[in-house]
C-alpha cells in the first residue's frame, strides 16, 4: 500500500477544513437560500442548527476519521465491519455526486472571473448567464475548474492541499471583509441589512416547516458534514490534536464567512432594487451582474468578488476530491497521482452530463445532495453513539484538554438527540417529495420511531 500522507501542522488541518466548509456553500448557496426563505428567519434557524447539530455532528465525523485512520470505506470497516464499509461507499458516492455539480458551478465562477475585468456580461446579464450556464461552454469551464482542483490534490496532503489552503483561506477572508466594508458605503443598502439581520418572528412562525429543511441542508452542506470528506481530513491527524477545539474553530470561522458573504450579496442587491431570492441559484449570477453594472467601478468590484468566490470554490473542491482519491490510495493501493487522474476522468464525465441537463442539475444540486448528506450524518451518529461508544469517548478525550468534561454530554447528544433531529429534518424534506402531508407533531413522532427502530436494528446487526 502507498505511504500515507499527513498534515504538517494542526493549523494546516484547520485552515484546510475551514476552506472546505467556506466554499460555494457559503458564498453562492447561502445568500440565495437566505433571501428566498425569509432572510433573518432563515439565518436564525440556520445558526441554531449549526450549533445544535452541525458542531456535534462534525465532531462525530472527526472522531470516526481519526479513530479509523483511513478514508471512509477502510475506516468504517475497521470500526464496525461490513455494514460500515457500505456506509463508506455511500460517503464516496456522495462526494462524487456533490463534486459533479460543484465543478459545474465552479466553472460558472471561473467564467465570470475571466469576464469581469472587461464587464463582458454587464450589458445583458440574463442572456449572458443563459449562454454559459449549460451546454458546450459550461462543459469546457467545468473541465477547467476540475483540472485546477485535481492539480492540487495530485501533490498530496502536505505538499498540495495544506500549502494551498494556508494561502487561499486568508485571501478569501480578507477579500470578503473588504467587500463587506465597501458594500456598507453604498447608498440604499439599509433595507438589505434589515431583511438580513432584523429577526422576523411572524415569518418564522408561519413558515417554520418550509424553512427548516433548507436551513438544515445548508448547515450540513456548508460544514461538509455527512459526506465523509471531513472524516478523510481527520484521518490524517495525530493524537495530540484537540478535536473539540478544532471543531469549534472550524464551525465558527465557517459561519463568520457565510455571514460575511450575506453582508456583501444581500445589501448590494437591495441597493439596486433587485430581489436576491427571485429565480433560484442561477438568478443570483444575473442579479449580481446587474448590480455590478449599475455601480461605479463595477468591473473592479466584480473581479474581486468572483475571484474571491473562485478561491473559496477551489478549497472546497479539494476537500471533496480528496475522499475518493484517498479511498483508492488507502483501500486499493493505487498511487495517488494515478488515483487523482482516474477519479478526475469520472468526474469529467458526470459533471459534463450535468452541465448539459439543467433539470437534472437542479435536482442533484438541491434535493439529492441534501438527502445524501442527511443519511450520511445519521450513519455517523449511529456508529459513534450506538456502536463504538467507548472508543468514541476515548478519541474525544485524546488531546481535548479543557474540553474533556464535555465528552459525556456530547455522546448523549450524538446517541439520541441528534439522530432524532436529523430524521425530523429529513422527514421535512422527503414528505413533500412523496406527496405525504405531515405536521410538526407527525414528523417528530416519525423521527423518534425511526430512530428507535434503527437503534434496535443496529444492536441486532452488531450482536450478530
Amino acid at each position: 500500500m502507498s505511504t500515507r500522507d499527513s498534515w504538517v501542522s494542526s493549523v494546516g488541518f484547520v485552515l484546510a477544513a475551514i476552506g472546505s466548509a467556506a466554499g460555494l456553500g457559503n458564498i453562492w448557496r447561502f445568500p440565495w437560500l437566505t433571501a428566498s426563505n425569509g432572510g433573518s428567519a432563515f439565518l436564525v434557524v440556520y445558526l441554531l442548527i449549526v450549533v445544535g447539530v452541525g458542531v456535534p455532528g462534525l465532531l462525530a465525523e472527526f472522531v470516526l476519521g481519526r479513530r479509523g485512520r483511513q478514508t471512509p470505506i477502510g475506516a468504517l470497516r475497521s470500526l464496525v465491519g461490513g455494514w460500515g464499509a457500505a456506509v463508506g461507499v455511500l460517503n464516496v458516492v456522495t462526494t462524487l455526486v456533490i463534486l459533479s455539480f460543484y465543478s459545474v458551478v465552479g466553472g460558472w465562477i471561473l467564467r465570470y472571473t475571466v469576464a469581469s475585468p472587461t464587464g463582458a456580461y454587464f450589458a445583458q446579464p440574463g442572456r449572458y448567464f443563459g449562454s454559459i450556464s449549460y451546454g458546450a461552454e459550461a462543459v469546457a469551464f467545468h473541465l477547467a475548474f476540475l483540472a485546477i482542483v485535481a492539480g492540487i490534490v495530485f501533490f498530496g496532503v502536505s505538499r498540495g492541499i495544506e500549502r494551498v489552503s494556508k494561502v487561499m483561506l486568508p485571501a478569501v477572508v480578507v477579500l470578503l471583509a473588504g467587500l463587506a466594508a465597501w458594500t456598507a458605503t453604498q447608498p440604499g443598502t439599509t433595507a438589505g441589512y434589515e431583511f438580513y439581520l432584523s429577526f422576523d418572528a411572524d415569518y418564522l412562525a408561519a413558515n417554520l416547516t418550509s424553512v427548516l429543511g433548507p436551513a438544515a441542508g445548508q448547515a450540513l452542506f456548508t460544514l461538509s458534514v455527512g459526506a465523509g470528506s471531513m472524516l478523510t481530513y481527520a484521518s490524517y491527524l495525530d493524537e495530540d490534536t484537540s478535536l473539540p477545539q478544532d471543531t469549534i474553530v472550524i464551525a465558527v470561522s465557517n459561519t463568520v464567512i457565510g455571514v460575511l458573504a450575506g453582508l456583501v450579496v444581500i445589501p448590494l442587491l437591495f441597493s439596486q432594487g433587485i430581489d436576491p431570492g427571485q429565480g433560484g441559484p442561477g438568478a443570483l449570477f444575473v442579479a449580481l451582474a446587474s448590480a455590478f453594472a449599475a455601480i461605479p467601478g463595477g468591473s473592479v468590484v466584480a473581479t474581486a468578488f468572483f475571484g474571491t468566490v473562485l478561491l473559496a470554490a477551489v478549497t472546497s473542491g479539494i476537500n471533496l476530491l480528496e475522499t475518493p482519491v484517498g479511498t483508492l490510495v488507502d483501500s486499493f493501493g493505487v498511487p495517488r497521482r494515478r488515483a487523482t487522474l482516474l477519479v478526475s476522468l469520472l468526474l469529467a464525465a458526470t459533471g459534463s452530463g450535468l452541465a448539459l441537463a439543467s433539470s437534472v442539475f437542479t435536482f442533484v444540486s438541491g434535493t439529492l445532495a441534501d438527502l445524501l448528506l442527511s443519511v450520511g450524518l445519521f450513519a455517523f451518529l449511529a456508529i459513534a453513539g450506538w456502536v463504538i461508544r467507548t472508543e468514541a469517548l476515548e478519541e474525544f478525550r485524546a488531546g481535548a484538554g479543557a474540553f474533556t468534561p464535555l465528552a459525556e454530554p456530547w455522546l448523549l447528544a450524538v446517541s439520541w438527540v441528534l439522530p432524532v433531529v436529523v430524521l425530523f429534518s429529513l422527514a421535512s424534506s422527503v414528505a413533500p417529495l412523496v406527496g405525504v402531508s405531515l405536521g410538526l407533531g407527525g414528523r417528530a413522532v416519525a423521527a423518534v420511531a425511526v430512530t428507535v427502530a434503527c437503534r434496535a436494528a443496529v444492536a441486532v446487526a452488531t450482536d450478530g
